[in-house]
């Protein structure tokens, strides 16, 4: 858009109101999605049992988005962004309902891979609408607008989620998308492009159209990644000579895909993975920034509820209320920051502050979390992620800004596909912390840890002296590992931060 002229207040009001509603109830349904499962999860452990696999249950969604996003940014480009957003919000209710009748853990995080499948489409397309209705410079102001969405989805998301749990049970949270993935077809269906998109559509649809060749070997190849390294990594919270073989094999499976992956997206016609965007810097350490904030955000999200309810002994509606400071700390921080950066035009200096207080804040949270009091945890943890959540809108519109308006969608893909591979990657890796330490601590710890969340806070009552204070120190340096990793990955993300120039928009 920077060959056209600037556009006046009114048409930029006029282009606000015209996308902002559909776009950013895509994005509602997305965020409320993430934060309404997460103090779910106690109870889903609690029913399903399997308490060592239950970050599947976040890890499956966040996989399947990761797969997905590149898809449909490659597919909004090619046939229109509207209509794949209509097919991303059928597969997000169709995945919602399977997740609700799911019978156990195993269906449920298959059902969660169905969901992700089309949630991974919402916030890449909606983005990538946005970027072709507003400027550069007005867009990160018009995103603002977006942390503002943000903040009501996540914080209604943990309260919901707790109230829907504790009165009507944990599939409740599934059936709730429904009508919002209803409000959100509508309004997609309203939206007509701006004339300079229209026009862009217009002259791609005159020009000899080059079939669309979908990258099979390539989705083939990344889940032959994926899928062996989640396993390794959990066959390592085990730390048994019993799971190495294993595990080691799974490592190299997931080696050799790797090595087949980039070889097959550096030829394939319409890759999987935008390698070429990739290749350019700015692209490449924003969605390493993305990445890290994700690894540490989500995975965040979903550890917290579980030790707030198995350590410090709280109901979900409870956790529910306990979690609205980190759920919507991100958000405040994203609105925050986009208001700055649309005033100043200045970019990285901000996250690189922002992550690096975020960092300092949990690596304290990690070796002094037992003794900060139970009504101020929840504040410091929404003052981290206040600060990771500083990254949000400048990453975003400096990889749409390097790739351009004709790579808009594989743009706001790529952001997407590294943020979930990172919440994905970060959460598998708190957990790896956490059930590993607690087998290093006491090889019984793990099980007392599952026979802790399976009975609820009853199942303390069957327990003796001995095995309370064995679970107790072992969920101590349990849990202060998960937030080391938290911290660490945040500290990355501010490292890479620092590192990247502050272009001025």
């Amino acid at each position: 858009m920077s060959g056209t002229a600037p556009l006046s207040p009114a048409e930029l009001r006029r282009r606000f109101l015209r996308h902002f509603p559909a776009a950013g109830t895509a994005i509602f349904l997305a965020a409320l999605d993430q934060t309404i499962v997460a103090t779910a999860l106690p109870a889903i452990a609690a029913e399903l049992g399997e308490v060592e696999r239950l970050s599947w249950v976040v890890v499956g969604y966040l996989l399947a988005t990761t797969l997905a996003a590149p898809v449909y940014g490659k597919l909004g480009d090619a046939f229109g962004r509207r209509r794949m957003m209509l097919v991303a919000l059928g597969v997000t209710a169709a995945g919602s309902v399977l997740c609700a009748l799911a019978p156990g853990l195993t269906l449920l995080a298959v059902a969660r891979l169905v969901q992700g499948f089309g949630g991974g489409g919402l916030i890449a397309l909606a983005q990538a609408l946005i970027g072709e209705a507003i400027p550069p410079r007005e867009r990160i102001r018009f995103q603002a607008w977006f942390g503002s969405t943000y903040v009501v989805a996540n914080a209604l998301g943990p309260l919901v989620g707790g109230m829907l749990t504790q009165h009507f049970g944990w599939r409740a949270v599934f059936l709730v998308n429904l009508p919002v993935a209803a409000v959100a077809a509508g309004l997609t269906l309203r939206l007509r492009p701006p004339p300079e998109a229209a026009a862009d559509d217009a002259a791609r649809e005159a020009a000899p159209r080059r079939a669309f060749r979908a990258d099979w070997a390539g989705l083939a190849l990344f889940v032959a990644f994926v899928v062996p390294t989640m396993l390794a990594l959990e066959r390592a919270q085990k730390l048994s000579a019993e799971a190495l073989p294993f595990g080691l094999a799974c490592a190299a499976v997931a080696a050799a895909a790797l090595a087949l992956l980039v070889r097959q997206e550096r030829r394939a016609a319409d890759p999987l993975l935008p390698l070429n965007l990739l290749a350019i810097p700015a692209i490449w350490r924003g969605d390493a920034i993305a990445a890290s904030v994700g690894a540490a955000l989500v995975g965040l999200i979903t550890f917290v509820p579980v030790y707030l309810e198995v350590v410090r002994g709280i109901g979900p509606a409870q956790i529910g209320l306990a979690m609205l400071p980190l759920a919507a700390g991100g958000s405040v921080g994203a609105l925050a920051i986009g208001r700055l950066v649309a005033w100043s035009g200045r970019t990285m200096v901000f996250p690189a502050i922002g992550m690096g207080v975020a960092a300092a804040l949990l690596a304290v949270v990690a070796f002094a979390v037992g003794s900060i009091p139970t009504g101020a945890l929840p504040w410091v943890l929404g003052v981290a992620a206040f600060g990771l959540g500083t990254s949000f809108p400048v990453v975003q519109t400096t990889v749409q800004v390097a790739a351009g308006r004709e790579r808009l969608g594989q743009a706001a893909a790529s952001l997407q596909f590294a943020r979930a591979l990172g919440s994905a990657a970060g959460t598998a890796l708190m957990g790896v912390a956490l059930f590993a330490t607690l087998a290093a601590t006491d090889p019984g710890a793990a099980a007392l840890f599952a026979r802790r969340v399976g009975g609820g806070a009853a199942a303390l009552a069957t327990m003796t002296e001995a095995e309370r204070a064995a679970l107790a120190g072992a969920l101590a340096g349990g849990f202060r590992a998960a937030f080391l990793v938290a911290a660490l990955v945040a500290a990355a993300g501010a490292w890479l931060a620092a590192r990247a120039p502050d272009r001025r928009l």
